[in-house]
């Protein structure tokens, strides 16, 4: 995996985004302009609807802090891992998704292959130092034909990107402020996670890393 990994981004050049795959791509420092938006889109949403560590069905707590905007958001508690309409810790609504994070996903997207893509989605992570993300899939959507799309604000934080099967050695790479990962097609069902987050400090963050991953759930 890291060998196929370093021959297909070696085929990038200029701002062509990196090839993680078939249908897999990182684009550096895509969300650079809008950084400045989606910081304060983040805060709106989390005034509405707070970061929290949520459980695993098994009932250990989350290392990164959660929360999320949209139609419907993504939760894990005792009961399972799904899509909810309503905020579990709030009992309304989640916020709606900023003009902001919709435009940048679906514009992202299209640029990826991925026309049409309207998320319906955004979780928003929050990792401080000792954060990770354990491999997994994300595959509680109802329709893999739509792609995932993940912008990193903040902090470097290593990007593990596995096969379809669990197992083996995933490729690692660091993602900085601004880069944004789109995968789909024959990659949508990939392992994929973050490595525990090492201290550091970013202008516009401090010490905290943000992931906003956009999805399609129904």
């Amino acid at each position: 995996m890291p060998d196929l990994f370093t021959q297909l981004s070696d085929s990038s050049d200029g701002d062509s985004p990196e090839v993680l795959g078939t249908d897999a791509y990182l684009f550096r420092g895509y969300a650079l302009s809008m950084a400045g938006a989606l910081l304060t889109g983040i805060g709106e949403v989390s005034a509405r609807s707070p970061f929290r560590q949520m459980k695993t069905p098994g009932g250990r707590s989350m290392s990164a802090a959660m929360t999320g905007c949209g139609q419907y958001s993504w939760v894990t508690d005792a009961r399972g891992y799904r899509y909810t309409d309503l905020d579990p810790d709030t009992g309304r609504p989640w916020p709606a998704m900023p003009v902001a994070f919709r435009d940048l996903a679906t514009a992202v997207a299209a640029a990826a292959g991925f026309s049409g893509f309207v998320p319906d989605v955004c979780l928003i992570n929050r990792y401080q130092s000792g954060a990770r993300m354990g491999l997994h899939q994300d595959r509680d959507e109802q329709d893999f034909r739509w792609p995932i799309v993940s912008v990193s604000l903040g902090v470097p934080a290593v990007f593990l990107w596995g096969g379809l099967k669990r197992g083996g050695s995933p490729a690692r790479l660091t993602l900085e402020h601004g880069d944004v990962l789109v995968w789909g097609g024959e990659d949508r069902l990939r392992y994929h996670g973050i490595a525990p987050v090492k201290e550091g400090r970013c202008d516009v963050t401090g010490h905290v890393r943000y992931n906003l991953t956009f999805r399609r759930a129904r």
